[in-house]
C-alpha cells in the first residue's frame, strides 16, 4: 500500500504523514471502545428452540461473523457458477479446460 511506504527524500516530508497515520489509528481505536462500552448490555435472543441472554456487543459481533461468512461462500458459489458456465460455453468437461495450475 502506497501509503505506508516511506516517501524517498528528506525525512521531513515522512513526519507529517507518519503522525496523520497515528492520529487516525488513535481514534479508530477511541471509537471502537467506546462501541463497546456503549453496547454493552444485556439482550435476551430467542432462537426457535432456546433462548439466549447476551450482550448486545457480543450479538453485533457474531451477525457480523455470519455476514462475512455468508458472503465468502456466495462469492466462492458465484466463482464456481461461472469458471462452470465458462467451461459449459466452450463445451468438454472442466478437467479438459483445467489448467497446470488447477
Amino acid at each position: 500500500m502506497r501509503l505506508f511506504r516511506r516517501p524517498r527524500g528528506p525525512i521531513e516530508e515522512w513526519q507529517p504523514r507518519l503522525y496523520a497515520i497515528l492520529i487516525a489509528l488513535v481514534l479508530i481505536v477511541g471509537w471502537l471502545i467506546a462501541f463497546i462500552v456503549k453496547n454493552d448490555e444485556n439482550v435476551q435472543l430467542d432462537f426457535v428452540l432456546l433462548d439466549a441472554h447476551l450482550s448486545l456487543i457480543w450479538l453485533i459481533i457474531l451477525l457480523l461473523a455470519i455476514g462475512f461468512l455468508g458472503g465468502v461462500l456466495t462469492s466462492q458459489l458465484y466463482r464456481r457458477r461461472r469458471r462452470s458456465d465458462r467451461v459449459g460455453a466452450l463445451g468438454g468437461s472442466a478437467e479438459e479446460h483445467r489448467g497446470p495450475d488447477g
